[in-house]
């Protein structure tokens, strides 16, 4: 799937799209070194990570929205809706994730809470790398059966 939004020519989602993993990642690490003892900032470091992470990521969600909209085919169509909706479950489960946490104190988690972020991160690098085989035109067979075309 061609990007249609660039800047430079060169495609704005895909860069986009890095800083929420970057920072989903470093919130996943952050709270894995609060709940093994480290300092009560780090709860806070990563509740703030989360944070910054869905604000890219609404970003990067209007660039991906745009691609879609003014792709050619409806193939690339269906596909980037499917990369979308994949990487809008990753802000909302990374949305509830904040949003429970506002509540804590220094807005640290538990290990419950801790294992469906570490869950929502494989998420997003699974999408990640979903993304970037349809960047490259090589969409993995579980989304061809899915849009309905096996001669991608």
């Amino acid at each position: 799937m061609e990007s249609r939004l660039s800047v430079a020519g060169q495609a704005v989602q895909p860069i986009l799209v890095m800083f929420p993993l970057g920072l989903f990642a470093m919130a996943v690490m952050f709270d894995m070194a609060d709940l093994v003892g480290g300092p009560d900032i780090l709860g806070a470091l990563a509740y703030w990570n989360i944070v910054a992470g869905l604000v890219g990521g609404a970003l990067a969600t209007v660039a991906s929205a745009v691609d879609v909209m003014f792709a050619r085919r409806s193939q690339d169509r269906r596909l980037g809706a499917l990369r979308s909706l994949i990487n809008v479950g990753v802000l909302v489960v990374f949305a509830v994730i904040a949003m429970l946490r506002v509540q804590a104190a220094d807005r640290a988690i538990g290990g419950g809470l801790f294992t469906v972020e570490l869950l929502a991160l494989a998420l997003a690098g699974f999408g990640a790398w979903f993304g970037g085989e349809l960047a490259n035109g090589r969409p993995p067979a579980f989304a061809r059966a899915a849009v309905g075309n096996r001669n991608y």
